[in-house]
This record gives C-alpha cells, sequence and structure tokens, in this order.
C-alpha cells in the first residue's frame, strides 16, 4: 500500500482476493442479446455484475466488491492494519 517516497522507506503491504463467480446455462439467444446491449464489451470479464449481467449469476463465493473491481473490506482492514 505504501512505498518509499523521497527515499525514506515506508511499510510496504500487498494482498490478493478470489471470489468465484457461477452463471446458470444460458441460451443462444440470452448471450446474443446480452452482446446486443454493449455492456459487455468494456468490461475485464464480459459482464457486469452490478448492471444487466448479474442476471445471469446464480452465485459467488466470496466478495462481491472483488468482483466489481476492489476489494474494500479487504484493503480496509490490510489499511488499518498497517497504520497501527
Amino acid at each position: 500500500i505504501f512505498t518509499s517516497e523521497a527515499g525514506t522507506e515506508a511499510p510496504a503491504l500487498s494482498f490478493s482476493e478470489t471470489t468465484q463467480v457461477y452463471f446458470g446455462a444460458l441460451s443462444d439467444e440470452e448471450i446474443d442479446a446480452y452482446v446486443e446491449s454493449g455492456e459487455p464489451m468494456d468490461k475485464a470479464g464480459s459482464y457486469g455484475i452490478q448492471g444487466l449481467g448479474g442476471q445471469f449469476v446464480e452465485r459467488i463465493e466470496g466478495c462481491y466488491f472483488t468482483v466489481m473491481g476492489f476489494p474494500m473490506r479487504r484493503f480496509s482492514k490490510e489499511l488499518c492494519r498497517l497504520l497501527n
């Protein structure tokens, strides 16, 4: 989280999070309609769980915010640990 600043050492911390996303079976028509919506075109995983793509998700195991792109809870915990 922190790196050296102006030549002085500062604490550093790294972490990663993993969340599994389970999709239901999709018909060709559902896939085509989703692609036609344009939503998946600017997504790293080609779907947005917070948007139209969420309708295809049966369940997740892990952190919803990690799927959205930023593990807020884990970040907050690690930041507090680093600062204390």
